[in-house]
């Protein structure tokens, strides 16, 4: 009994010290992310483009697919389907994804704020 509890201590205390792909994204504080860090040039609401496309319905879309929007000739010719995985290589770094991206956002380094931003994303249909 001793050591289950002595197991159940330990593994209790390293909880903090999981990977954050083991933590549950949180799509209200993605919100939160969008706003402080994508909202100044995209839009999460369906058709409204501004300096950047909407993010409206960016899961399952492919690049450069909003007609009337300008993209780069690296993003139409980057022929990728947006989903998490790709979108957590892009935000991490959006020109080693798309080489030639105009984009000029230098990317999201923290994990677990690049989680929630996607997890926010993925309700945006």
């Amino acid at each position: 009994m001793r050591r289950l509890r002595r197991a159940t201590a330990l593994i209790l205390s390293l909880g903090g010290a999981l990977p954050m792909s083991a933590r549950a994204a949180d799509p209200d504080a993605g919100q939160a992310v969008f706003k402080t860090q994508c909202g100044i040039c995209h839009s999460p609401s369906q058709g409204k483009n501004m300096v950047g496309p909407s993010l409206f319905g960016i899961i399952g879309r492919k690049s450069g697919s909003i007609e009337g929007f300008h993209y780069s000739a690296a993003n139409k010719a980057s022929d990728i389907t947006w989903n998490a995985d790709i979108l957590d290589k892009y935000l991490t770094s959006p020109r080693e994804v798309v080489p030639g991206t105009i984009m000029t956002y230098a990317g999201l380094k923290d994990d677990a704020k690049r989680a929630d931003l996607i997890a926010w994303l993925e309700t945006l249909h």
